[in-house]
């Protein structure tokens, strides 16, 4: 028997719609493990996680936690947690009401007061109890919603889209808060995002979702190192493509010095017929250096011309078109400038490299 939650051929269906909104999805999550279904808008995974929760009528397939099937259990009787996007707060109840409203009434005052007050300061949120829900900012909101689903201690968590409507340097912090707070609580979660940093920095695996199909499931540095199609690695963000060209062939010098470098670095490289792909910052300029003196003298060397130029996040990003390969984002030291037109020196960074099927 397996532990956790077992999502066997899973499918929904809503009416008039064409197709499935989720298509036989087979997905384990072990008890204590945090996974991420990460998609785009629209790819099924909100309905997978409400069909889990009970929410959405399964068209076919299967939902089982500890190897026995939880289809016919109504929502209240599963033993899972929710938490939506925006908490669902109670206005008339605050912060130690919310937070308590999970808990069995049967409960002695002392012992809930002293299960409120371990949430909130595990939550970040210590000695809020009177606090009025309404003058809460919306990262504290967000982190009561997650101290009341976490208060009856439910078997699986779900979590739907939680993070998406704070600002984004509110939405990093958090994500990397709320990770600490599923680990310390050793609580099993499925977790929904359209975000990849967020799916990275809260989960053990990430799943990603596309047409109502789960494309790949690994934890997040295989995810990012090996994405097992060119849809999964065009969702993570390697935004170029490039064929592996067979031994011995006359390709551009870049291409060369892409399957040299990702080679020597031991990434996955598959015979001719294979696909390098290529993330922002496959390659980085090298300032100072004229665009012949690379190894391989003039003409030698694997250079691009510069399109764009911006500064994102404190780092310099320029838009180069590089012989062979195409329109790139290459990553530059901060401060440095160049004018649009520009011819400069360009080096691979393997860590932006990935082979893919052909």
């Amino acid at each position: 028997m397996s532990d956790g939650l077992q999502v066997a051929d899973v499918v929904v269906r809503y009416a008039g719609a064409a197709g499935a909104a989720v298509d036989g999805v087979d997905l384990t999550v072990p008890t204590g493990e945090v996974v991420a279904l990460l998609g785009p808008s629209g790819c099924g995974k909100s309905s997978l996680l409400r069909a889990v929760a009970g929410l959405e009528p399964l068209g076919g397939g299967d939902v089982a936690w500890d190897g026995v099937s939880v289809v016919d259990v109504p929502v209240h009787r599963r033993g899972f947690g929710l938490l939506f996007q925006d908490g669902q707060l109670f206005a008339h109840r605050d912060v130690a009401g919310n937070v308590a409203y999970g808990l069995p009434e049967r409960r002695d005052r002392a012992a809930r007061e002293a299960r409120v007050a371990e949430l909130l300061d595990l939550v970040g949120l210590p000695g809020t109890q009177r606090r009025d829900v309404a003058t809460l900012s919306g990262g504290e909101r967000q982190r009561v919603a997650l101290a009341r689903a976490l208060a009856p201690r439910p078997r699986l968590l779900l979590l739907d889209e939680p993070l998406s409507a704070l600002d984004r340097a509110l939405r990093e912090r958090l994500a990397l808060d709320l990770r600490d707070v599923l680990v310390a609580t050793g609580t099993t979660a499925l977790f929904v995002t359209h975000d990849q940093d967020e799916a990275f920095a809260v989960a053990d695996r990430v799943a990603v979702m596309d047409a109502g199909r789960l494309l790949q499931v690994a934890a997040p540095g295989a995810l990012w190192a090996r994405p097992a199609s060119r849809r999964v690695a065009e969702f993570l963000g390697y935004e170029a493509f490039v064929d592996v060209p067979a031994a011995g062939a006359d390709v551009p010098t870049a291409v060369r010095a892409l399957v040299d470098a990702a080679r020597d670095a031991g990434v996955a490289l598959l015979p001719a017929g294979g696909v390098l792909a290529l993330a922002a910052g496959a390659f980085v300029v090298t300032p100072g250096l004229p665009p012949d003196a690379l190894p391989g003298g003039v003409g030698g060397g694997v250079t691009g011309v510069v399109e764009v130029q911006r500064s994102r996040r404190g780092r310099t990003e320029v838009v180069v078109d590089v012989d062979g390969v195409g329109r790139v984002s290459a990553l530059a030291p901060a401060g440095w400038t160049c004018a649009p037109g520009a011819r400069v020196a360009l080096r691979v960074d393997p860590a932006a490299v990935a082979g893919l099927p052909g």
